[in-house]
């Protein structure tokens, strides 16, 4: 682990100032970091799980560099779309909130995301939410009319410094609401209405806007000015502009000293949203692939960079997470062979470490991450492959050097926490069921090549090895043992054997 106190600090691109800075704690050696978290009316859906994902890594490298880190993730359990869900089913919206906030932490842990320190809703921090808009009131930043509370946005001179738009562009296209002064004011409380949650205000009964919400649980949590606010791309307007508006009017200092977001999950080039219908849910990806395989597609781009999600990069995200673990067997198989007590050479640790460090100290670049990465577990095969000689205990014990260099990377990533023998039976499993294939049945045909190599009956052998690569199944005879994998599609076509 690096150290935070004795290197150089990572960079990370402030959308606010539109560059790289350097990360610098408003308190050494600690990050206080609030990311946007769901909006609980639905099921939490793969681009929402991107940009999760990479604030997941942004607080795992924070935390290998030897920050402290404390990591705050917020559910909005009240919001329009939730009332809007509920009145479609017939449903309280506080069950529906309950819902599919209990789905949502299924689906975060299903992903390996880490637990936030600190998990707030907006229903438990109504009198916080209460106090800020009464600031905002008395700082002539807001107006109460009709049992609403709006931010008056003519108040606010630095409007449109996190989206980078003057007020001309703005406007465009916005309608004036029946109690609003400007068509850019904002609500920050909304009047009661029949069906709707609501609690006691000194304005009148009714609920928060949306924006308010995060502004109060993160300054309450974290204090302001915290470091780093993240979120996705599309919640830089309006959603954090109006964060900053409201925060800044009431307390006459910064919310957060940097502004992260994350780009768009694309769904066959075309952006995904939830509006247009295109949406994958996260659980039904996780059906159709390995929860660390989808971790490594969602880390193959840069997080400000546009992802484009598809069958095709997802096979490939699981090829190259069974190539990982398949090296791993290998290389414990070869380490459970040294001699107890064998003497360690100093091989070449800190290459790889170097790579990776430079990679995510960079804005975070988990996509030249996984490349260092990748070049370690080359590393890892050359060794595995030269053949034995009077060097064997130099390889093993730089194979060892490597082997333990392989989880603190992997862990930055969130991959690789399984033993790997197990992951690759699990691995084995889903295409044995997705090709229909009998287990039994190949079983029986190894035991009956093994007879015929036992026979020498070289053309028998050869024939059922031809027999279960028509099926998709590839051998592999080991000193000890035959064993055997499934190919994915198009591996089993490559090794079909020709006709």
């Amino acid at each position: 682990m690096a150290s935070a106190e004795s290197s150089r600090s990572p960079l990370l691109f402030n959308t606010l100032t539109q560059r790289k800075e350097r990360l610098d704690p408003l308190r050494p050696g600690e990050v206080r970091l609030y990311v946007c978290g769901p909006t609980v009316y639905s099921y939490v859906h793969i681009g929402n799980a991107r940009t999760f994902t990479a604030f997941d890594v942004v607080v795992r490298y924070l935390r290998y560099r030897g920050y402290r880190v404390t990591y705050v993730r917020n559910i909005t359990d009240v919001d329009d779309r939730i009332i809007q869900a509920a009145q479609a089913t017939g449903e309280d919206p506080r069950a529906v909130a309950d819902r599919f906030a209990a789905a949502f932490a299924e689906d975060a842990a299903a992903l390996g995301l880490l637990a936030p320190d600190a998990e707030p809703r907006v229903t438990g921090h109504i009198p916080e939410i209460l106090a800020l808009i009464q600031a905002l009131l008395d700082a002539g930043a807001a107006y109460a009319t009709g049992g609403d509370v709006y931010f008056s946005v003519a108040r606010w001179p630095g409007y449109g410094k996190l989206s980078h738009r003057n007020l001309d562009e703005l406007q465009a296209g916005e309608g004036t609401g029946e109690h609003k002064r400007d068509p850019l004011d904002f609500a920050l409380w909304k009047a009661e209405k029949p069906g709707e949650p609501a609690w006691e205000a000194p304005w009148g009964r009714g609920r928060p806007g949306w924006h308010i919400e995060c502004s109060a649980m993160s300054a309450h949590l974290l204090g302001q000015p915290f470091d780093i606010h993240g979120g996705g791309l599309d919640l830089i307007f309006p959603h954090h502009e109006n964060e900053i508006a409201q925060s800044e009017a009431a307390q006459k200092k910064p919310l957060a000293r940097v502004w992260m977001h994350a780009n768009f999950l694309e769904l066959e080039s075309a952006k995904m949203s939830k509006s247009l219908g295109n949406v994958v849910r996260l659980r039904d990806a996780l059906a159709r692939v390995d929860a660390e395989a989808l971790r490594l597609f969602f880390l193959s781009s840069h997080y400000r960079s546009s992802l484009t999600f598809s069958e095709a990069a997802l096979v490939e995200a699981e090829r190259r997470l069974e190539y990982f673990y398949e090296t791993l067997v290998r290389v414990d198989e070869r380490l459970a062979q040294r001699p107890a007590g064998g003497a360690a050479a100093p091989g070449e640790p800190g290459r790889f470490q170097r790579a990776f460090e430079e990679a995510m100290d960079d804005d975070f670049n988990a996509a030249q991450g996984q490349a260092a990465l990748h070049g370690l577990f080359s590393e890892l095969n050359l060794l595995l492959d030269r053949p034995t000689g009077s060097d064997r205990e130099k390889v093993a014990s730089t194979l060892a050097e490597l082997r333990a260099e392989v989880r603190p990377f992997a862990e930055v990533l969130g991959i690789l926490g399984e033993a790997p023998g197990r992951w690759l039976e699990r691995r084995r499993d889903r295409l044995v069921a997705r090709r229909g294939l009998d287990p039994t049945h190949v079983e029986t045909l190894i035991g009956q090549r093994a007879t015929a190599r036992k026979a020498r009956d070289w053309v028998r052998a050869d024939a059922i090895r031809d027999q279960l690569a028509a099926l998709g199944v590839e051998l592999r005879d080991g000193p000890a043992r035959t064993t055997w994998k499934v190919l994915d599609g198009a591996e089993a076509s490559a090794a079909r054997p020709a006709p």
